[in-house]
């Protein structure tokens, strides 16, 4: 006869604080950073938030994004997944790297920078996003929000850990 899965046996309790904890920077990291993006956005351009997530959703409906309002989840669930994908790659290495741990503030930093640099010059060129010229005021106030985004990450890690 086989035991029925049971969550809350004392084998599976250890791994729900942790995963919890991983949720709740992923939500609070994607949130402020569509918070910054939208309100630096609307302030220096008057660019809507719905267009933000639209934008997001170009990534891979390429113009089609911005043909109705339908796009909009869709850039939100985006953004929240691209944020889980950030988290769990810094969690995975850190599984094999101590010092990224050991070491949060300047790995975490490091990690930001390579955050900025995989998305801008890797996904966003290779995605179907329309190609049009960004201001230096967004890519300079960028790379510090993902240096703080690697640094929130980091630290988050190890005060799991």
């Amino acid at each position: 006869m086989s035991v029925p899965f049971d969550p809350c046996a004392p084998g599976h309790l250890r791994a729900h604080p942790t995963l919890l904890f991983a949720a709740l920077v992923i939500v609070v990291l994607a949130t402020a950073d569509l918070l910054f993006a939208c309100s630096f956005w609307y302030a220096l351009y008057r660019v809507p938030p719905m267009r933000i997530l639209q934008n997001i959703a170009a990534g891979l409906l390429g113009k089609r994004a911005f043909l109705g309002s339908g796009t909009i989840a869709l850039g939100a669930l985006l953004h929240y997944v691209i944020m889980s994908v950030m988290v769990s790659v810094y969690y995975l290495a850190s599984r094999r790297v101590d010092a990224l741990v050991e070491q949060p503030w300047l790995y975490g930093c490091l990690y930001g920078v390579g955050l900025f640099v995989v998305m801008n010059l890797i996904v966003v060129p290779l995605s179907a996003v329309p190609k049009t010229p960004v201001p230096t005021s967004w890519v300079a106030s960028s790379i510090v929000v993902h240096v703080i985004i690697g640094l929130v990450i980091a630290l988050s890690l190890r005060r799991a850990g």
